[in-house]
This record gives C-alpha cells, sequence and structure tokens, in this order.
C-alpha cells in the first residue's frame, strides 16, 4: 500500500540506503507505569519504562498539552520485573545535585538505558556518561536550542549510546506554533544529516497510531519523515495507547511498522512531498 502522496515525477535514488524492513527495525519507547500496558507492549516495543523527569518542566511547559508524568521508582521496579524482551527505561531529570543518586536507584529498580533530558552542551552529557559507567545505555533527549546547535559537540562524547530529538521543548526554545513546523524544518534536515553521518542511532519526536482520525495532522505524514530524516526509532504518544484495549496493542504496533516500511520504500520525490504537505498543515494550523 502507498502513502497517500503521489507526485508525477520520475524515481529518484535516496541519498542515503534505507532497509526495506525499515519498520521492524524501528525502536519504539514506551513510558508507562502501568504493568498490564508493559507487558501487553513486551513483545512489539524495545524500551519501556518510567518518566521521572519534573525538575523544571512544569514551569518550561504550563498551559500546553504535554507530558507531565508522577512515576515512581517502584513502579519501574514492578514494570522490570514483567519485561521479557523489552530493555527496562528511566527517563531521569537533567543534570542536577540528585543526578548520582537517581542513577543508582534506577539502576537498583532495574534500568538497563537511561535517558538523560534537558540539557544544554557537552559537559553535562560527560558528566552523565561518566556517572552511568557502562552499566547501562546512555540515550541523550536533544531539546534545547543550544544542544541543537551543538550536535556535533554531542556526537563526539564517549559513552553516548543513541539520542532523540525532542520536539515538544525544541518548538518552545525556538519559538514556533508547533512541533510539526520543527518536523518539517532544514535545520531538522541539517542536524539529522550530522546523525546520519555519526551512524549512531537516533529517534525523532513521537508517533501516533494509523489512520487515527483524532490526530491535526495525518499520522501517514509524520510515519514518511522517518525514512526521509534517516531516524531509527520514536516515542510511543499517548494518543498511540489511550482507549486501545491490550490485546490490541500488538497488532497496532505491527500496523505502525508495516506503514513505516511502506514509506522507507517510497522514492524521494514523494517523501519530499510528505514532508511539503506536513509543513503546509503546519503552518495553517498555527493561524
Amino acid at each position: 500500500m502507498r502513502g497517500p502522496i503521489t507526485t508525477g515525477c520520475r524515481r529518484v535514488r535516496p541519498e542515503f540506503p534505507i532497509s526495506s524492513e525499515f519498520g521492524e527495525a524501528f525502536r519504539l519507547i514506551l513510558l508507562t507505569n502501568d504493568a498490564a500496558l508493559a507487558a501487553a507492549a513486551d513483545s512489539c516495543v524495545q524500551r519501556i519504562g518510567i518518566d521521572f523527569e519534573h525538575i523544571g518542566k512544569v514551569e518550561r511547559q504550563a498551559g500546553y498539552d504535554t507530558r507531565l508524568s508522577r512515576h515512581e521508582w517502584k513502579e519501574l521496579a514492578v514494570i522490570a520485573r514483567v519485561l521479557k524482551q523489552a530493555k527496562p527505561f528511566a527517563r531521569l531529570n537533567p543534570v542536577h545535585g540528585g543526578t548520582e543518586a537517581e542513577i543508582e536507584t534506577a539502576l537498583s529498580c532495574g534500568a538497563q538505558v537511561l535517558m538523560l533530558p534537558f540539557f544544554r552542551g557537552r559537559e553535562e552529557v560527560e558528566r552523565f556518561v561518566a556517572l552511568v559507567r557502562g552499566r547501562a545505555e546512555v540515550m541523550c533527549l536533544v531539546e534545547t536550542a543550544s544542544s541543537f546547535v551543538r550536535m556535533r559537540e554531542i556526537l563526539s562524547v564517549r559513552g553516548v549510546d543513541e539520542l532523540m530529538i525532542g520536539l515538544n521543548d525544541l518548538r518552545l526554545q525556538l519559538g514556533v506554533a508547533n512541533h510539526f513546523e520543527v518536523l518539517a524544518s532544514p535545520i531538522m534536515d541539517g542536524v539529522c544529516a550530522v546523525m546520519r553521518e555519526d551512524g549512531r542511532p537516533f529517534s525523532v519526536g513521537g508517533v501516533a497510531r494509523a489512520g487515527d482520525a483524532g490526530m491535526p495532522i495525518p499520522s501517514e505524514l509524520v510515519y514518511a519523515q522517518y525514512p526521509r530524516l534517516g531516524a531509527t526509532g520514536g516515542l510511543l504518544t499517548r494518543a498511540f495507547v489511550k482507549d486501545l484495549p491490550l490485546a490490541d496493542l500488538p497488532d497496532a504496533v505491527a500496523t505502525l511498522r508495516q506503514r513505516l516500511s511502506a514509506w522507507a520504500r517510497e522514492d524521494s520525490a514523494a517523501l519530499e512531498a510528505a514532508r511539503a504537505e506536513l509543513e503546509r498543515r503546519a503552518i495553517a494550523w498555527r493561524k
């Protein structure tokens, strides 16, 4: 099944190789403190765990419909026990006086992947990596304007296993109306080109369910951006799991992966058409 964006352009060779099984290899993250949901997602999502970040987040995102979790360490321990395939995950706070204690607690609760959010430069990343000491995978969430600009510096830090571009805080930092504007922007293209050249896995934003009519932008237009940018993962949005029966979750994820693979098989003209349509809708939405 082809995506809904069509052009009359001839086939164009992609700028970088994309696997025909793009969707199957796509790394998904699910943030939840619901052990039943975690168990249902275990076979189809690669990282599952809690969002412990709270320092400064309420103030930064006040008035916006963004994720403000109130997860606890004991919930991570419960989730870690029910997982058989997925890696237990924890998003911690930005680097502060209690970072070392947070890392030790997360590790004691079974975390295998630790995310550093809202950092501004290389020094914070180096500090975080040094405190983890190789005992878990380190994932850096690039969501400040300064970290976005300093991407080459961030990539030079040894011990960072993966990166993720967080669109909500980043769009607030950049002063634009919505995160779709960032996703379709030339600055996103440039930063992702640097990340592709580096070669480490990197994720971008979140993904909703295929065909979800409640989304302000069709999910298909967002799916198309992942092979276009060369991103290898994303976060399952709150909307993805909302009102979805647990038994239906694996099929919903399988459909997502199929649609990602379908877009990965499209030529560069079709992907650019999807980007242009996403940009048009993002601009219309801000008015």
